[in-house]
């Protein structure tokens, strides 16, 4: 249905395609079981001492404001991330602000946080409880004055309601938030957001999601961090706001975070990289333009435990989860391996 649908689609504006996804999905129309692919529990897996149905994840950006979580675990993930969400409710960049580069299967976005604020989306979440693994994305206001207190705001307000956490300091369209990378900072974030669960018994995991765009020295300083605070998970990467030079889309210089395809081989060389440097001791969440089951298999075989997607059910549409489900299974009895959770890290 989607390949006869996508003409009209992709005629519209990305933003408008995006709204009337949500629409669609808060219909809820669709049976869970036209999702299910046949074998399925060699794709199980375990993440945050949690079982989860298979490795793949909708990354966050698609249900930003906590709209139709319960709808896209119909559609056959394994666990939805969403958000950003931040302290006050904000509308994000002027438009437009998000552009396909369909010569390139990818997408650059500028939204900047763009969502309902922590008050309406944890009374929503609250009203309609998450029937799956449910990730919550937290980042400040664009214009807030202290960035940590945003993200210790959110965190104590969303982590009752939350399977897990994740801390984004890595958006290029928030000024100043990737600043968060640097040691310093990072070291003084991450210190008061383990005060804060210590103080107030906080469980919810928390996880840190990095930026493409860091030099391959600061690898080792970040990772570090990690492990000192003990940190859940890594979300390996956000979009990058650079990596232009070999794109062929008359788009590819607007301002923004780059994903999809593009991001496919520097996501899976930062996966390796900080599976290496953490000894496979943090979980990593691996995204960066994956759309079949070999490009999941690839992030998963380089130290990922679970992936994540967006851009390409952008390009391919909800079918695409159930594909790569299909894709994995024929790989994992291909490579004789029992199971999905067996093939994590093999190729690091």
């Amino acid at each position: 249905m989607f390949s006869l649908l996508r003409p009209y689609i992709f005629g519209l504006d990305p933003e408008a395609a995006h709204d009337l996804a949500i629409k669609s999905l808060k219909i809820n129309f669709v049976p869970k079981s036209f999702f299910r692919v046949e074998g399925e529990e060699i794709l199980n897996i375990e993440l945050f001492k949690k079982k989860l149905k298979n490795p793949i994840g909708l990354a966050a950006g698609f249900d930003k404001s906590a709209e139709v979580y319960n709808s896209l675990f119909k559609l056959g993930f394994g666990f939805v991330e969403v958000g950003t969400i931040t302290p006050k409710r904000q509308l994000g960049n002027p438009k437009p602000r998000v552009f396909r580069l369909e010569k390139d299967k990818a997408m650059i976005n500028r939204l900047g946080f763009n969502n309902d604020g922590v008050e309406i989306v944890s009374d929503r979440l609250a009203k309609n409880t998450p029937e799956d693994f449910l990730g919550i994305n937290i980042g400040p206001n664009k214009d807030t004055k202290d960035k940590t207190l945003d993200f210790l705001e959110c965190f104590d307000k969303l982590n009752k309601l939350a399977s897990y956490i994740t801390i984004n300091i890595s958006s290029p369209n928030t000024e100043g938030l990737r600043n968060f990378h640097e040691e310093k900072l990072l070291s003084n974030l991450l210190s008061k957001l383990n005060e804060l669960k210590k103080n107030k018994k906080i469980k919810c995991p928390l996880v840190i999601k990095l930026s493409p765009d860091i030099m391959k020295e600061e690898i080792s300083n970040i990772n570090e961090l990690i492990l000192k605070f003990k940190i859940d998970g890594i979300v390996l990467t956000n979009t990058s706001n650079q990596n232009r030079e070999n794109l062929s889309d008359i788009k590819k210089n607007e301002t923004g975070g780059l994903s999809g395809l593009p991001l496919q081989k520097l996501s899976l060389k930062f996966i390796k990289n900080f599976y290496k440097s953490n000894k496979g001791r943090v979980p990593i969440i691996g995204v960066g333009g994956i759309d079949s089951g070999q490009s999941a298999f690839e992030k998963i075989v380089a130290g990922a435990t679970v992936i994540q997607l967006y851009t390409g059910m952008v390009y391919k549409g909800p079918g695409v989860v159930k594909n790569i489900k299909k894709e994995l299974i024929e790989i994992l009895k291909k490579e004789k391996i029992n199971n999905i959770q067996e093939a994590i890290g093999i190729n690091s």
